[in-house]
């Protein structure tokens, strides 16, 4: 048994979680809705204000209990979004680069000859406070988490001079140029 999978997912208020016939679990909550299908070996059920998954006995052993976690995991994370919400925030160090939010896109003048439009998917907003900042939040973790990624991706941070895209707060670690003596 996962230690993880055994742990209740409590309930806040306003946020409901159904289980339909075939197996679709969906969560509401006052910032949105999310579903996500159960695996065959996983069942939940909804009891005193918590939500609990158990593995059912069907299909083998070793793979109830290596989805027994994951599934919690991926349910708390869609109670989590639906009542507060997930963000994660870049920050962009490099002379004269920028970043700007046109419509549905951000886009990055980052060093090439030409910007870079990265297109944002349902259910993620991005805000540009300063230019050389890029806020991203929505309800569903891995969406928030995989548009960072990408936009990261662009120009990751480099060791010598600092320049690139980051998380805020990540720690890059310089490396000294190249020196030579006389």
């Amino acid at each position: 048994m996962s230690r993880i999978g055994n742990q209740p997912i409590p309930l806040p208020a306003g946020v409901s979680v159904d289980v339909g016939a075939d197996r679709q679990v969906k969560v509401a909550g006052p910032k949105g809705q999310l579903e996500l299908r159960l695996r065959p070996e996983i069942d939940l059920s909804v009891e005193d204000g918590a939500a609990h998954l158990k593995p059912n006995g069907s299909g083998a052993e070793r793979q109830a209990r290596a989805f027994h976690g994951m599934t919690r995991a991926l349910v708390n994370n869609m109670v989590v979004g639906v009542s507060k919400g997930f963000a994660k925030s870049l920050e962009i160090q490099g002379v004269g680069w920028t970043a700007s939010v046109k419509g549905r896109q951000v886009v990055l003048n980052v060093g090439f000859c030409h910007p870079v439009a990265i297109d944002l998917p349902d259910g993620v907003e991005a805000e540009t406070p300063k230019p050389t900042a890029i806020n991203l939040s929505g309800i569903d973790k891995h969406a928030v988490g995989q548009v960072a990624a990408v936009i990261r991706k662009v120009r990751p941070p480099e060791p010598y001079n600092g320049k690139g895209i980051r998380y805020v707060g990540e720690y890059v670690k310089r490396k000294a140029g190249k020196s030579f003596g006389s």
